[in-house]
């Protein structure tokens, strides 16, 4: 056992080097405990005497991403940024001229505002629609929805048919959702007052006649189908008789 101990002594006393500093052997297991190692590491911890890496020192810097030259041209400020209904195509004066259109059926329309498919309305009135029938005891928004959209396209099929004018499905569907107007209000009436009668069939027939009016007027002035108005309303007097039927029974 203790010739072992003085081996390891004389290993251990074996390996060692002359600092360059003091003059003075250093055995490894005490190299980077020197106080001369220990004052070189504190004052420049990146200057390591004994480091063997070749790799340059780390400064600390994270890396910033060099901007782009267009990046700035592409910046818009919020102030010149369109409003978010006018992104959304909601106009709310295309919405109104519309309905005092359809409320006023001898008033002329204005081909450039009837041609947007603007379905802002027709989606509201059709809701109306549904509302004012469920308070009155009635489920029949399934055939609300049903019967619109294949009114629709029967009236986009006839209507490219019959005039020299292309017009698109949501155009359609924008001038017959407005029109829809006077059978809301007859619906709201059917709350309040059945319209099993005499009085309500005369008022039903009437608010159809308004509607089919309105409707054929409009499409008539859009696509200039001059003496063509009653072939086009008996399409929309045939479409609104099935909402007032739902409307009166």
């Amino acid at each position: 056992m203790g010739e072992l101990r003085q081996f390891d002594q004389d290993f251990y006393q074996s390996e060692y080097y002359i600092d360059d500093q003091t003059q003075e052997p250093c055995g490894y297991d005490t190299a980077y405990t020197s106080p001369h190692y220990q004052d070189v590491v504190y004052a420049s911890p990146t200057s390591d005497p004994y480091a063997q890496s070749t790799e340059p020192p780390y400064t600390g810097q994270m890396f910033q991403p060099a901007a782009s030259p267009g990046a700035a041209e592409h910046t818009d400020s919020f102030e010149e940024e369109p409003p978010l209904l006018e992104e959304l195509g909601i106009n709310f004066d295309h919405i109104w001229q519309k309905t005092l259109t359809v409320l006023n059926p001898m008033k002329p329309a204005d081909g450039s505002i009837m041609n947007e498919t603007d379905l802002t309305g027709p989606v509201i009135f059709c809701i109306a629609l549904g509302a004012t029938l469920l308070m009155a005891g009635k489920v029949h928004f399934g055939y609300v929805y049903g019967i619109s959209a294949l009114g629709c396209a029967g009236m986009y099929i006839l209507l490219n048919l019959m005039s020299v004018y292309t017009i698109s499905y949501g155009c359609v569907a924008s001038v017959l959702g407005y029109c829809l107007l006077p059978m809301v209000a007859l619906s709201a009436f059917a709350v309040f007052y059945s319209l099993q009668g005499v009085l309500g069939t005369l008022l039903a027939f009437f608010v159809i006649g308004w509607c089919s009016l309105s409707a054929s007027k409009i499409f008539t002035s859009t696509l200039d189908m001059g003496g063509q108005q009653l072939l086009v309303a008996y399409p929309c007097t045939l479409l609104y008789g099935v909402f007032a039927l739902l409307t009166i029974f």
